[in-house]
């Protein structure tokens, strides 16, 4: 079993928890190699620096813009963090560009799915049931189709559930981990909006 961890997978759990390198090397060995399962045990066993530090408080931080696609796309995203010192560090602020860019592309809802109401994912299982149904599928295959594309639909609108635009091995969870464990500090994305050119005239 020790034969299946690599050095690069031990150094990537490290940095994306700040775990001792033995437990990242333990955590590993008992995921069989796998870095996200043992991500996940680290957590569990509270080992992860990274889980301890997301519920310090984060008094400061900065607004950032962005405007995008010639003008027809603008992101105001809030991100927060411990200390005014980090606040103006350039890995913070490019984190924090990389999260506007992400939103404009991706167009997410919400930031986490702690945020998403009831009422959305309701509603989209009602749309989701309703095409299954129209589609001829069998009544019951039904369930597991539309919990099956609910999920996917759940994923693509949380955003740090989505695929990072630049690497489709990361998810934007990922990359505030690492810049967590990279910084020492608590950082949080608090708030986001996305304007889109002729948005409101086609709400109206």
């Amino acid at each position: 079993m020790g034969n299946q961890v690599l050095p690069e997978h031990v150094k990537d759990v490290r940095e994306r928890t700040s775990a001792p390198l033995l437990d990242c090397k333990r955590a590993l060995q008992e995921a069989d190699g796998d870095v996200a399962k043992a991500i996940e045990l680290l957590k569990i066993k509270g080992l992860s620096k990274v889980e301890k530090k997301s519920s310090r408080n984060t008094p400061e931080g900065q607004v950032f813009s962005y405007i995008h696609a010639g003008g027809k796309i603008g992101i105001l995203v809030e991100v927060n963090c411990e200390t005014d010192f980090v606040a103006r560090n350039t890995e913070f602020q490019d984190f924090a560009k990389e999260v506007a860019m992400q939103i404009a592309a991706s167009d997410p809802k919400f930031i986490s799915k702690d945020d998403m109401p009831e009422s959305f994912i309701e509603e989209e299982r009602k749309i989701l049931t309703a095409q299954a149904i129209e589609s001829g599928k069998k009544p019951e295959l039904v369930e597991k189709v539309v919990e099956g594309k609910l999920n996917k639909v759940l994923q693509e609108s949380c955003l740090l559930n989505q695929v990072y635009i630049r690497d489709s091995k990361l998810k934007v969870e990922d990359l505030l981990n690492e810049l967590v464990s990279k910084l020492g500090e608590n950082v949080k994305i608090s708030r986001f909006i996305r304007y889109q050119l002729g948005e409101a005239l086609n709400n109206e």
